[in-house]
């Protein structure tokens, strides 16, 4: 295995496995020494479509030849197109564009507060938004702030007031909490740092419901979970839920530059004026391209088709785990959360081990392994690499 680069001027605020990338395709990672990895982690489903997608990276090259920022004082040719793609794709009337994933978080919290002053009227400075445990919707020190996640929590306060956090998958305990100061309520439709969580399927209806009968909102943080990951455009189209708005990121950039965005009803989006919110690179000509070339590919639904078919395989094939040094397997689409026996081993320690195999995947929360390879990924690859999975499992017990 490749010897990682030894610490130097990189603050050490990750613990990458010990492989160094030099080059990418399709699937594949090539590290310094030559030897190829099958990318099981997408990035965290950054990579939607694999690396070096011709038809992204072509996007890309031409808009580089053309403009690449005016910054949003001034307008450009492809922002309103981009802006009626993204929209029609994901069925909403608006979009606000921006980079990250969690910036784009904050949008939508911002968006929800002035909505409620404005529209629902509630008290200046009294708006609340009820929040999972369990969630991940960022690193900024308003989201960390509402984090039950120690390591992404402690240390960074003070933390902005205004967010109640309740039970994962609970619509009571969302109901208890609501007011007539609640805002907006903030979920993934399915928790993907937590281990990919998948909620029971009455679960977001719930919400929906609660939401509209108490005139609240219902924001979706579907910056991994959406844009075909889970066999659907956008997970809450698994259960037919129209959230309010909508937080879009990581496969929008294709995988070539941070684009986000928060897509929902004119209505709430509409509260927003010249001067309250803004990013000089949001919406800039180059993402506009990447993000229009990411749209056309999702348009047919073929992308979504292939995940939902080749998430049954993966299902099929990571069953018989169970027992074998997995405790727990949960899959939805091509993402799934593996719960490794913890007595067998730690998951960095098996993506450890499949690292040495070719593999690359990622843990999380202690034992838990996250797989959610490109959707370009053929069945053949796919079953090899819960093949290697299985031989590091045999290999422990």
């Amino acid at each position: 295995m490749t010897t990682a680069i030894p610490a130097g001027r990189v603050a050490r605020n990750y613990n990458p496995l010990p492989i160094i990338a030099e080059h990418a395709d399709g699937v594949w990672i090539t590290d310094t020494d030559g030897r190829r990895h099958l990318d099981m982690l997408s990035a965290y489903s950054a990579m939607n479509f694999g690396h070096g997608h011709p038809a992204l990276v072509a996007a890309a090259q031409d808009q580089l030849q053309r403009m690449t920022l005016v910054s949003r004082a001034f307008d450009h040719n492809l922002l309103e197109l981009f802006a009626e793609r993204l929209t029609e794709l994901v069925g909403a009337e608006m979009m606000i564009p921006m980079n990250t994933g969690a910036e784009a978080v904050e949008t939508a919290i911002k968006v929800a507060r002035k909505w409620a002053y404005e529209v629902k009227g509630v008290p200046r400075d009294r708006a609340e938004i009820i929040v999972a445990a369990g969630n991940f919707h960022g690193r900024t020190t308003t989201i960390v702030g509402f984090s039950d996640d120690p390591g992404a929590h402690d240390g960074f306060g003070p933390y902005a007031p205004g967010f109640i956090l309740v039970p994962y998958a609970d619509a009571d305990a969302i109901e208890r909490a609501m007011s007539d100061n609640t805002a907006a309520v903030l979920l993934e439709p399915i928790q993907g740092e937590a281990g990919v969580i998948i909620p029971p399927d009455d679960y977001l209806p719930r919400v929906r419901a609660l939401c509209t009968e108490r005139n609240t909102l219902f924001i979706a943080d579907e910056v991994q979970s959406g844009l075909g990951r889970t066999g659907t455009t956008l997970a809450v189209d698994r259960v037919d839920v129209t959230p309010d708005l909508v937080v879009l990121g990581k496969a929008l950039g294709g995988g070539i530059v941070p684009v986000s965005a928060v897509v929902g009803s004119r209505e709430v989006l509409g509260v927003l004026r010249p001067g309250q919110h803004g990013s000089t690179f949001g919406g800039n000509p180059l993402a506009c391209a990447v993000g229009l070339a990411v749209v056309e590919l999702l348009a047919d639904g073929h992308y979504q088709r292939r995940a939902e078919r080749l998430g049954t395989v993966l299902a099929e094939h990571l069953a018989p785990l169970r027992g074998h040094g997995v405790d727990q397997v949960r899959v939805v689409g091509l993402w799934a959360g593996v719960d490794v026996d913890p007595t067998l081993a730690t998951g960095r320690e098996i993506c450890e081990r499949l690292a040495e195999r070719g593999v690359l995947a990622k843990d999380t929360h202690g034992s838990t392994i996250r797989l959610s390879p490109p959707l370009v990924i053929e069945e053949n690859e796919l079953t090899w690499a819960v093949g290697e999975l299985a031989a590091v499992l045999a290999e422990l017990r």
